[in-house]
């Protein structure tokens, strides 16, 4: 899973943890679940409630690029960090999101 916070650094490096390995509470939403060549499941993308309202108009795109990222992140090892990259929504797709409000709190179990 991913999880975006707004926390020490600059809020553009989401940490990514095996499934499980992070509590998510009733501060986190989640935004969706990427499909990842080679994965066999979806992987759960959660942002802090604050980093939400700050960057809910905005398209999201998760990138790798070479570089260090966190001690606590799974690429850590691997001489790559995690990237958010992202656009403000055209008038369509703020029109298209707004209807849709954010699931809220933990994920489902089974």
């Amino acid at each position: 899973m991913f999880h975006q916070s707004g926390g020490c650094c600059d809020g553009s490096s989401p940490m990514c943890f095996p499934a499980g390995d992070f509590l998510t509470s009733e501060v986190d939403v989640h935004l969706g679940d990427l499909v990842v060549d080679g994965l066999t499941e979806p992987v759960a993308f959660w942002m802090s409630a604050s980093q939400y309202a700050y960057w809910k108009h905005t398209h999201l795109t998760v990138d790798v690029v070479r570089g260090r990222g966190s001690g606590f992140s799974v690429e850590a090892p691997e001489g790559v960090r995690f990237l958010i990259r992202s656009r403000l929504f055209t008038d369509a797709e703020s029109a298209q999101h707004s209807l849709l409000p954010p699931r809220v709190g933990r994920p489902p179990t089974g």
